[in-house]
C-alpha cells in the first residue's frame, strides 16, 4: 500500500465527445477514485476541463493546474490518454515532463501505469518515439535548408569569404576565390595558418574591413576550398 503517496485526477470532456462516447465527467471521476482507492493512494483532487477541446494544452486551465500542483512522488490519473491530449506529440510532451519531475502517470483505459516496471518501459518508449519525431523534424529542416542552398539561397548572415551575396543568392567572388586558392597552395607547402595569414598580409591581401585575415578565417576558407565560377554554396 502507498498511503503516503498522493494522487491527482484529471478529467476532461468536450460537448461533442460526451454525446458520442458517453464517458461523462462523473463517470471518469468515479474511475479515477476507484483506482486511487484500490492502489492505496491519497486522492488530493480531481480537476476537470469541461466542454474544452483537447487539441491544445495551453487552453486547458484544469490541466495546467494539475501540472503546476504535482510534486515528485505524486501520480496523475486520467481516464484515457485521449482525455489527457488529442495529439501524440502533446501526450509525449506531458509524459516526458512528468517523468523528469518524478511524477507517475496512470491512464486507466490503456492500462498504462508508470508506477510499475512495465508501465515505466511503455512510457520510456513514448519518450523514444518523441525523440525520434523531433529528429525527423530536424532532418527535414536540414534537408530543406540544403535544398535552398542548392538553389542558390544563402541561409545565414554575411556571405562567407570567397562569396558575394545579393539578397539570399550567393555567387563566387573571383578575387576572394583567388585568395582561397593561394592560401591552399601555401598550406600545401607546409605553412601554418598563422604563417599563411602573415604571407597574405605581406602581399597586401586583407579581409573585408582591411585587417589581416585571422588564422581561424584562413583555416575555414581553406577547409571549404574554392568553387568554380558561377557555382552556388
Amino acid at each position: 500500500m502507498k498511503k503516503s503517496q498522493k494522487a491527482f485526477g484529471y478529467i476532461r470532456v468536450s460537448t461533442n465527445s460526451q454525446a458520442k462516447d458517453g464517458v461523462s465527467l462523473d463517470a471518469q471521476a468515479e474511475k479515477v477514485r476507484r483506482w486511487a482507492e484500490d492502489h492505496g493512494y491519497q486522492l488530493q483532487d480531481i480537476v476537470e476541463d469541461a466542454g474544452i477541446s483537447g487539441k491544445a494544452m495551453d487552453n486547458r486551465p484544469g490541466l495546467q493546474e494539475v501540472l503546476t500542483r504535482v510534486r515528485r512522488g505524486n501520480v496523475v490519473i486520467v481516464y484515457s490518454l485521449s482525455r489527457l491530449a488529442r495529439s501524440t506529440k502533446d501526450t509525449i510532451q506531458i509524459a516526458e515532463d512528468l517523468g523528469r519531475r518524478g511524477v507517475d502517470l496512470v491512464s486507466l483505459t490503456e492500462s498504462l501505469d508508470s508506477t510499475s516496471a512495465a508501465g515505466k518501459m511503455l512510457f520510456r518508449l513514448l519518450a523514444v518515439l518523441g525523440e525520434f519525431e523531433r529528429d525527423l523534424v530536424s532532418e527535414r529542416t536540414s534537408f530543406a535548408l540544403r535544398h535552398l542552398q542548392c538553389q542558390g539561397h544563402y541561409i545565414g548572415g554575411h556571405a562567407p569569404y570567397g562569396w558575394s551575396r545579393s539578397g539570399e543568392i550567393l555567387a563566387t567572388d573571383p578575387a576572394e576565390q583567388a585568395t582561397v586558392r593561394l592560401a591552399m597552395e601555401m598550406r600545401s607547402k607546409g605553412k601554418s595558418f598563422r604563417e599563411v595569414s602573415r604571407l597574405l598580409a605581406d602581399r597586401g591581401i586583407f579581409n573585408r574591413v582591411g585587417h589581416p585575415l585571422a588564422a581561424i578565417q584562413v583555416k575555414r576558407m581553406v577547409s571549404a576550398g574554392p568553387r568554380p565560377g558561377g557555382s552556388v554554396l
